[in-house]
C-alpha cells in the first residue's frame, strides 16, 4: 500500500513495511518539514495582484513557514491565497510598499486584511475555510480603557525608572485615580522628566503680569491671571509744595498711579471790634476763618503725565476799627487745584466783631469751611484760628504727591 500525506503540513505517512532502505531519509524529510512549520521564516516578494502559496507533499514549501514577510511594491489591492482545507497558524509581516490593501485568504473563505497604511505584523490562523486575525480584539480580557487597570496595581518596585520616559506616556494617559499619591514622590520623578505635553492646559496666556490678580484651582494650579493696578509698586513722595505756589507736575516714566494729599488755604479771621465805656477800653474778637478743604485722591494715570497745579494761599485777618466800630471781615483763602486730579476748596473768611460794651461783647461769626469734592478720603484740617481777643492769619494750602514705581 502506497504512502499518504497529512492534510495540514503534507508530511509523508508511510505504511508499515514500506520504503525499505529509504525509510530513514523520508523520516528526515518529515522532520525538516515540521521544523519549517514550527520555526521557518521566508521573505516573499509580491509581483502581482494575486499570489498563491504552495504546500507541496513532502517538499519544503513557502506556505509551510511559521513566519512569512511579504515585500515588494504592489500597484493595486492584492490577495495572497492558501489552499482550503489546511489548518495552520502564521506570523505575517506586511513590508510591501504602495498605498493598497493586502489580504490573506483561504480560497473561498474570509480574509485577513491589512489596510492601505497598515505596514505591520499580524497573528493569523487558518481553520481550513477562513483566515482569522489573532489580536486584542479577539482575545478575552482585553484592555480597552484605563479603568481596566486597577488603581495602584503597579507599585514603585515594578517600574524601571530608566525605561519610563515622557515619550512612552501619552499625554494625560495617567489619571489621578490611577496614582497612589503616597508612592509618587519628588525623588521618583527625574529632573526635567515631565514636559509641557504631559501637563493639561489651564487656558492661562503666557505673559508677564503687573499687580496681577491670580486664580488658583483646588489642585494648586494657576487657572487665571490678569494685570491690575491696585497695590502696583511701592509709593514714594515726589512733591511737597505750600501755597501760594503754581507749578507743573511731570510723573516719573513707568508710574501708573498717584496718591495725592491736597489742602486748600484756610479763611482769614475777622477783625477785632474796639469799644469804650466809662473810660474803660477793650476788644471783642473777630470770627475765626473757615477750615480749609482737605482731601486724599487715589488717581490712576496714563503715561506721559504732565499737568499743572496751583497751591492755594491762606486768607488774611480783617483789620481792627477805631473805638465803637465793628472790625473788618477777613479774606477767604484760595483753592488748591491739580489738573485732572481734583480741586479742594478754601475756607471762607470770618466776620469782624461788633463792639457792644464790656458786658455784652458781640464776636464775629466764623467763616464757613471748604470742602474736597470727589476725594477718596475727606477729613477736617485744623487751622490756626484766633484766641478770645486777637484773630490771626490762617494757614496756606499744601500739595503732597506720591507715585508708585509702576512695577
Amino acid at each position: 500500500m502506497a504512502s499518504s500525506y497529512s492534510t495540514d503540513l503534507k508530511l509523508e505517512l508511510m505504511v508499515t513495511g514500506e520504503n525499505s532502505g529509504t525509510w530513514g531519509d523520508k523520516t528526515n524529510t518529515n522532520l525538516n518539514l515540521i521544523q519549517q512549520a514550527i520555526a521557518g521564516y521566508q521573505s516573499i516578494a509580491l509581483t502581482s495582484t494575486n499570489t498563491t502559496l504552495a504546500m507541496t507533499d513532502a517538499t519544503i514549501s513557502n506556505a509551510r513557514n511559521a513566519v512569512i514577510e511579504f515585500t515588494g511594491t504592489i500597484a493595486a489591492n492584492s490577495t495572497v491565497y492558501v489552499a482550503s482545507g489546511i489548518e495552520k497558524t502564521y506570523t505575517i509581516k506586511n513590508s510591501t510598499t504602495g498605498a493598497f490593501t493586502l489580504a490573506l485568504n483561504q480560497v473561498g473563505g474570509a480574509s485577513v486584511i491589512w489596510g492601505t497604511t497598515e505596514k505591520n505584523i499580524k497573528g493569523v490562523y487558518l481553520n481550513g475555510t477562513n483566515a482569522n486575525t489573532i489580536d486584542l480584539s479577539t482575545l478575552g480580557g482585553a484592555i480597552s480603557t484605563s479603568a481596566a487597570i486597577g488603581d495602584f496595581i503597579i507599585g514603585p518596585n515594578e517600574l524601571d525608572t530608566a525605561s519610563v520616559t515622557s515619550v512612552k506616556i501619552a499625554s494625560f494617559a495617567v489619571t489621578s485615580g490611577a496614582l497612589d499619591t503616597a508612592s509618587v514622590t519628588s525623588v521618583k520623578v527625574a529632573s526635567g522628566a515631565i514636559g509641557t505635553t504631559q501637563l493639561a492646559t489651564t487656558g492661562v496666556t503666557a505673559a508677564t503680569y503687573t499687580a496681577a490678580t491670580i486664580t488658583v484651582g483646588a489642585d494648586g494650579r494657576i487657572t487665571g491671571a490678569s494685570s491690575g493696578s491696585a497695590g502696583a509698586g511701592g509709593f514714594v513722595p515726589t512733591l511737597v509744595a505750600t501755597g501760594p505756589a503754581p507749578g507743573t507736575y511731570t510723573a516719573t516714566a513707568g508710574a501708573n498711579r498717584l496718591a495725592v494729599y491736597m489742602y486748600a488755604g484756610g479763611g482769614g479771621s475777622g477783625g477785632n471790634g474796639n469799644f469804650s465805656q466809662m473810660c474803660m477800653g477793650g476788644q471783642t474778637g473777630g470770627g475765626t476763618g473757615g477750615t480749609a478743604g482737605y482731601g486724599f485722591y487715589n488717581k490712576p494715570i496714563a503715561q506721559p503725565f504732565s499737568n499743572a497745579y496751583q497751591v492755594g494761599a491762606g486768607g488774611t485777618q480783617g483789620t481792627t476799627q477805631p473805638n465803637g466800630y465793628r472790625g473788618n471781615a477777613g479774606n477767604a483763602g484760595t483753592a488748591t487745584n491739580f489738573t485732572n486730579v481734583g480741586t479742594v476748596n478754601a475756607g471762607n473768611a470770618g466776620n469782624g466783631a461788633q463792639p457792644s460794651g464790656p458786658s455784652n461783647p458781640q464776636p464775629g461769626n466764623p467763616g464757613t469751611a471748604g470742602n474736597a469734592p470727589g476725594a477718596s478720603l475727606v477729613a477736617p484740617y485744623i487751622q490756626y484760628g484766633q484766641d478770645s481777643n486777637y484773630g490771626t492769619q490762617n494757614t496756606p494750602g499744601v500739595l503732597i504727591v506720591y507715585e508708585n514705581t509702576g512695577t
